[in-house]
C-alpha cells in the first residue's frame, strides 16, 4: 500500500520534484522528503489503527465481560513496526524521485 500511494506520489509531482532539483535540492533532500512522508503516512495509519484496535478491545472486552489488559510495549512496538514499513517502503520511490533527470522532470505534463 505504501510503495503504491508513493509511487504515484512520486509520478504525479515529477515536475514539481524537477523544480526543487533546479533550483539547487540535491538527491540527498528529494530523497528525504519523500521519506518522512512515508514515515508519516506510516505513523499516522498506526496511530488510527491504534486507535481502533483500542477501542474494539475494550468494546469487545466489555462485551465479553472479559477485562482489556493494554500493555505499552505492545504499543511501542505497534509504532516501531510502523515506522519500519515506512521507510522500508518508502525508500524505493523516494530513490526513483532523487534519481530523476530534472530536464526530463521539468518536461513532464
Amino acid at each position: 500500500g505504501i510503495m503504491n500511494i508513493m509511487l504515484v506520489s512520486v509520478t504525479e509531482r515529477t515536475r514539481e520534484i524537477g523544480i526543487r532539483q533546479s533550483v539547487g535540492a540535491t538527491a540527498e533532500d528529494i530523497r528525504i522528503q519523500f521519506l518522512m512522508e512515508a514515515l508519516l503516512l506510516s505513523i499516522f495509519g498506526g496511530l488510527i489503527g491504534l486507535v481502533v484496535g483500542l477501542g474494539g478491545s475494550v468494546l469487545f472486552g466489555s462485551l465479553s465481560g472479559m477485562r482489556t489488559v493494554i500493555v505499552p510495549s505492545s504499543v511501542l512496538l505497534a509504532f516501531g513496526s510502523a515506522a519500519v514499513v515506512g521507510v522500508f517502503f518508502g525508500y524505493y520511490p523516494a530513490d526513483r524521485a532523487a534519481q530523476l533527470d530534472p530536464i526530463e522532470a521539468l518536461r513532464y505534463e
